[in-house]
């Protein structure tokens, strides 16, 4: 069982797992969880889960095995598919009424007592839980100093999936990522639905991440069963209107005009988006052997671009 391999970065493509018998559990099939998934046989997808019905129909006919799964109750048939599962991935943030881990919460028995070929957990965490450092440099020693109740509610996710996976036995990979683009989802749409903004904060700066990078190192770690905390991030953190003003240049579109942070009109998330800067570096990830297929926002940008993210879509 293989996957296609890719010349500019063969860690994107190599087969994720060797064995036949290898079975990958997803809970949060979101966009980055679901491109990984998008590069594996659907055979090897022993399941994913989703909150509605209309999505499971749609993995269905993708060839996955879809369950429903709010975190508000167990999810018929999980069980008997973590009995099975020898690779997890967790894609869900953590919230609701208590605030917690919703996996943990109605499946850490099976999980650490009930799945007897689970050798790997991987954790899709955020940089987020760093806090704010006014622009410097962070790596995955730098201590946790969220501010958000968002990112709050992480760290103690992060711990509690440190302890469960110490437990079963099996290393755990908590990838903290900073914010994520690719198809769909970038600086060329937000400008085609005019949605784009280039608010001007002095030392406003941050890391972004393409959704196949996160693949790629999923890809890595998920191959080689390999624990630890990781930043997923690319190389060159930019202030956020640099990433429109380049876009803009490419696609040859009015950017948006310059408005000042502090009289413009922002939701409370999106103030307190802005309310951290900081840099976060790459290099435990790089140390892997890993090669960013997108290393910045140029390189990124310029593939979305010839894949024809500036054309409308129906």
């Amino acid at each position: 069982m293989t996957i296609p391999t890719d010349a500019a970065n063969d860690d994107v493509r190599k087969p994720a797992v060797v064995n036949g018998s290898d079975s990958l559990f997803i809970f949060g099939c979101g966009y980055s969880a679901r491109r990984f998934a998008d590069g594996l046989p659907a055979d090897m997808i022993g399941g994913v889960t989703t909150r509605s019905d209309e999505k499971a129909a749609a993995f269905a006919a993708h060839g996955f095995k879809p369950f429903i799964f709010d975190g508000t109750s167990n999810g018929q048939g999980i069980d008997a598919a973590l009995y099975r599962t020898t690779h997890l991935l967790i894609s869900i943030a953590p919230g609701g009424e208590d605030a917690g881990d919703a996996v943990l919460h109605w499946y850490k028995n099976e999980i650490v007592h009930s799945a007897p070929a689970l050798r790997w957990i991987g954790y899709l965490s955020t940089v987020g839980v760093y806090g704010d450092h006014a622009g410097q440099w962070v790596d995955e020693d730098s201590e946790p100093q969220p501010v958000s109740r968002r990112s709050q509610q992480r760290v103690v996710a992060e711990r509690k999936w440190q302890e469960a996976a110490k437990e079963r036995g099996v290393p755990l990979a908590i990838l903290r990522l900073s914010g994520i683009y690719g198809p769909g989802r970038n600086a060329f749409t937000n400008l085609m639905e005019g949605k784009a903004r280039r608010l001007i904060k002095p030392g406003q700066i941050f890391n972004r991440i393409h959704v196949d990078d996160i693949a790629g190192v999923l890809h890595l770690l998920m191959r080689e069963d390999k624990g630890g905390i990781f930043n997923v991030t690319d190389s060159e953190p930019a202030p956020p209107q640099d990433v429109v003003t380049y876009a803009s240049e490419m696609a040859d579109i009015i950017p948006p005009p310059e408005q000042d942070f502090e009289t413009a009109e922002l939701s409370p998330m999106a103030r307190s988006f802005y309310g951290e800067s900081k840099r976060v570096s790459n290099r435990r990830v790089r140390e892997l052997g890993y090669k960013f297929r997108y290393p910045t926002y140029r390189e990124g940008l310029r593939s979305l671009f010839e894949a024809g993210e500036t054309q409308k879509r129906p």
